[in-house]
């Protein structure tokens, strides 16, 4: 069946990402809690910490299954039926401030009813802007989009700069990426269509976070640039927790908190009324998280 296909290539896609980020970092390595979900279903949560590079990371595969809940029910929308879930969910975040947070989930879903579809997406969170390498990070994704659908980058690209917004603070989690949802077939794209899609975009991950880990890893740093990185955190913990339908998803269906919880930072903080020097590293970069910037060109 097309979900046991599915299933196993994001397993692969899991395998394959650990072994390029222990290679990267060049001194941790992952640890694995395998786990089963009351409900039906389970999955391999692995962790890695405290390596060269990343500070605090997990890479996440779960495949569960079960009757949606009446929380799923009011909240998302979904009839009374049974569901299976499956995907990837990734979080790092490195020791280094120049060293950007990036974040990658993709996920596959259906319903006895019959319905179907992919969803996911991958952003990046730097602590420090640099706009070339927000420009590679985004030129790259257009290129993985415009593989599959000349209008999956715009489309996508607006809505990671939706989704990825803090409201209650008017600035972007970060300089956005690609985000998409309830990607079901349709009379001119199949649902093997949307699954390879969603391939590329997984497989786009390890490249590109290889690539700005060596661009920034042995760039120096100081207390001024730890604090500033513990105050973007905290931004990246408010999201999360306040925001995100994923946290919400592995709530409201009985996930473990363990993985559920593992896109937080090991340190973060929030310092009352912290403002940015006029001029500075930190407050140029306030300046780039905003909606709408055309970081492809």
């Amino acid at each position: 069946m097309a979900k046991e296909i599915y299933t196993d290539w994001f397993k692969s896609l899991q395998d394959n990402i650990c072994t390029a980020l222990e290679q990267a970092d060049g001194k941790a390595t992952f640890e694995q809690d395998l786990w089963d979900r009351p409900g039906g279903g389970g999955g391999r949560t692995r962790i890695i910490r405290n390596g060269s590079v990343i500070e605090k990371g997990g890479v996440n595969f779960s495949a569960v299954h079960g009757e949606t809940t009446q929380a799923l029910q009011d909240k998302m929308g979904f009839p009374k039926a049974e569901f299976y879930a499956t995907g990837v969910s990734i979080v790092i975040h490195p020791a280094n401030p120049h060293v950007p947070i990036i974040h990658m989930n993709v996920r596959y879903f259906e319903l006895s009813t019959g319905i179907a579809w992919f969803g996911g997406g991958i952003d990046l969170t730097p602590i420090y802007v640099v706009p070339e390498q927000a420009q590679y990070f985004h030129q790259t994704l257009k290129k993985v989009c415009d593989q599959h659908h000349d209008t999956y980058y715009p489309e996508f690209k607006k809505w990671a700069d939706d989704y990825f917004y803090i409201k209650h603070r008017q600035e972007t989690r970060g300089i956005g990426g690609i985000f998409f949802d309830r990607l079901q077939a349709t009379d001119e794209i199949s649902i093997e269509d949307r699954f390879a899609f969603v391939q590329s975009v997984g497989n786009a991950f390890a490249p590109i976070y290889t690539h700005l880990i060596a661009q920034n890893r042995d760039k120096t740093f100081a207390d001024d640039h730890v604090e500033w990185q513990r105050v973007r955190r905290g931004r990246y913990v408010e999201f999360n927790l306040v925001y995100d339908k994923g946290t919400k998803f592995g709530l409201d269906t009985d996930g473990r908190i363990e993985s559920i919880l593992m896109s937080l930072p090991a340190h973060a903080s929030w310092m009352y009324n912290y403002q940015t020097k006029p001029g500075s590293e930190e407050e140029k970069t306030l300046k780039y998280l905003k909606k709408g910037i055309a970081w492809d060109n």
